[in-house]
């Protein structure tokens, strides 16, 4: 099965057309390198890959080696050789313009950082995800949802080899990716804490319950956390204030952003399980707020909730207008008290209830319930980049 992504490939290629320097951003095997490669085949191309020893060694004189191209150079895994940013500065001032990078990153925040003091001006970054809905199809809804996006898990032919392929990924990602990114975690005390935000997924985060239960500080706590959501493993969703009347809460929750991955870390390996298992309701949360920020951008995502009871699971904001969303598993949901609150109290052009059917329905006015395909389709005047 061959999944197309011509959405991330036209990305790419304007911000090419645009600027010095593209970097795509996302997790280890989101498929990064496949796009880089597809998009270099169009090009007279170099392609170093900077786990490789033979292109490290190639790049032992970056500014001679990397001078002399033209054309695309690529270059995968560019958390590994941080001083080469600098570098690349120098070489995007040239004029004419003898060649474009395009950089691949697994570390969202020391690579962003660097890259913007670096790379001012120059760099436009290109967030890539596992597999979507709107690419591997409606049908294959709950396959992505028990499995996740990344590809050789959506692929594999048995649930079995997906399995253990989010094991094996997992066992990876501790041992071996997370020291190369500078981490001196012990990987047993970074599996214990990421198994712990698996269990309260969906939740608000809580350093100190957290860090009591592992028993480290708060402030190591959120060091922990802080490390996988820089490399694209977890999710901080950010509260929504502003009015000061009320008694909001203001601390973030926490996703795990691939579903596969919490599923793995829940031991939940069949669908039949995770349709009686009690993170039911939040894994389907997540998976749906995932899908809508790939589809509908990233930025000015949020979620509403006051001490008082009233919540909202997402709020985005476009154009200047508020959209809200409530994400709920049950085959019929309802409106509720909290969802007529919110739309008041924030002002919403229009609030939808996400669920895993395919029947759209209007719930008042301005509620409607409908399934996630649908809400992949809604018109809500995002600005492209």
């Amino acid at each position: 099965m061959m999944v197309e992504r011509p959405q991330y490939l036209a990305k790419i290629t304007r911000s090419l057309r645009k600027v010095p320097v593209t970097a795509l951003l996302g997790p280890r095997q989101c498929g990064k390198t496949t796009l880089a490669r597809q998009v270099a085949s169009q090009h007279a191309s170099e392609f170093f890959d900077l786990e490789d020893p033979i292109d490290q060694a190639r790049l032992q004189n970056p500014s001679r080696t990397l001078g002399r191209l033209k054309g695309l150079v690529v270059l995968d895994e560019i958390q590994l050789l941080p001083d080469l940013l600098p570098i690349l500065r120098v070489l995007s001032d040239r004029r004419p313009l003898p060649c474009r990078f395009l950089i691949l990153g697994s570390a969202s925040l020391e690579l962003v950082n660097k890259s913007s003091e670096s790379l001012a001006g120059r760099v436009r970054f290109v967030d890539v995800s596992g597999f979507s809905l709107s690419e591997v199809g409606t049908r294959k809804q709950d396959r992505l949802w028990l499995r996740g996006g990344f590809p050789d898990s959506f692929l594999a032919r048995h649930e079995s080899d997906s399995w253990k392929w989010r094991e094996n990924f997992i066992r990876t990602f501790l041992q071996r990716d997370l020291p190369q990114w500078g981490s001196q975690v012990p990987a047993a005390q970074v599996r214990r804490f990421w198994t712990m935000l698996a269990h309260v997924h969906g939740g608000l985060w809580n350093a100190s319950e957290i860090g009591g239960s592992l028993g480290v500080s708060p402030p190591t706590s959120r060091r922990y956390l802080d490390l996988l959501t820089g490399s694209f493993m977890v999710r901080q969703l950010q509260p929504w204030f502003e009015n000061l009347g009320k008694r909001l809460v203001i601390s973030p929750k926490v996703y795990l952003r691939d579903s596969g991955i919490l599923h793995a870390l829940l031991q939940i390996p069949e669908q039949r399980i995770l349709e009686s298992h009690p993170k039911y309701g939040s894994s389907w949360e997540g998976f749906a707020i995932e899908q809508l920020l790939q589809q509908h951008g990233e930025g000015d995502a949020y979620f509403w909730a006051t001490h008082s009871g009233a919540e909202l699971d997402l709020v985005l904001l476009r154009k200047g207008k508020r959209w809200g969303f409530e994400f709920k598993s049950g085959d019929a949901p309802t409106a509720s008290k909290s969802m007529h609150i919110a739309l008041e109290d924030l002002g919403l052009e229009h609030l939808y209830v996400v669920y895993p059917g395919e029947q759209a329905y209007s719930l008042d006015e301005k509620i409607t319930c409908l399934g996630l395909a649908d809400a992949l389709k809604l018109k809500l005047y995002a600005t492209e980049a």
